[in-house]
């Protein structure tokens, strides 16, 4: 699988490098600044990029416009962006279009190599992969609007893991509950909030975040 990555620290990103190498990737170019990320996604056509949303020469978010116009180049283009801390403006603007293959980790993450590693394949696989603490703002702000107030604690417990890209199979192993309850609350959960069901897990997902984020 051929990966573009874009991280501007050395350090980090010659970590990040290994890593994915060192896991059957091939790092096909790793960059360190918003013009060159572009300039490669849209060269290489990589199976998935890894970006850094704050890239020289501003530091503000290049990484993540980068990458947002590739996709408009090759939407299906998937994307995993990697941050310092939570910023809701960001994931709004990611998660945008709609498409899937998106994905939003803070930096902790990555040090935990499993869980960055299946983010990475995940995403590329066409998949949605939201930071929990992404997902706790989302679920928060739509909560003061009142747009899950009706939904019971444990509807709220499914909803946030679906957003982070979880089947039922998973939702099931960490709640302890059957699978069979996954599906009666995934159920009731588009029924309270409008949104028609679908057998796609992605679909599912990008669907709830999209009402989350209204």
């Amino acid at each position: 699988m051929r990966v573009v990555l874009a991280e501007d620290l050395f350090l980090l990103r010659d970590g990040l490098t290994r890593t994915l190498q060192d896991h059957g990737f091939e790092v096909v170019a790793a960059v360190d600044n918003g013009p060159a990320l572009l300039k490669t996604l849209l060269e290489e056509q990589p199976d998935v990029a890894v970006v850094d949303i704050r890239l020289p020469p501003t530091f503000t978010d290049e990484g993540l416009q980068a990458a947002l116009e590739a996709r408009r180049s090759r939407p299906a283009l998937p994307v995993l962006v990697l941050s310092q801390y939570v910023d809701q403006l960001y994931a709004h603007e990611l998660l945008a279009g709609g498409q899937g293959a998106i994905g939003y980790l803070l930096k902790d993450r990555i040090t935990h190599t499993t869980q960055f590693v299946d983010a990475v394949r995940t995403v590329a696989a066409g998949g949605t992969v939201m930071d929990p603490q992404v997902i706790a703002r989302l679920l928060a702000r739509s909560d003061a609007r009142g747009t899950t107030s009706h939904l019971t604690p444990r509807e709220l417990d499914v909803l946030g893991l679906m957003a982070e890209g979880r089947s039922n199979a998973a939702v099931a192993q960490t709640l302890f509950i059957s699978e069979s309850a996954v599906a009666k609350h995934t159920a009731a959960i588009f029924t309270k909030l409008r949104i028609e069901p679908s057998a796609d897990d992605n679909r599912r997902v990008l669907a709830v975040l999209a009402y989350l984020k209204r």
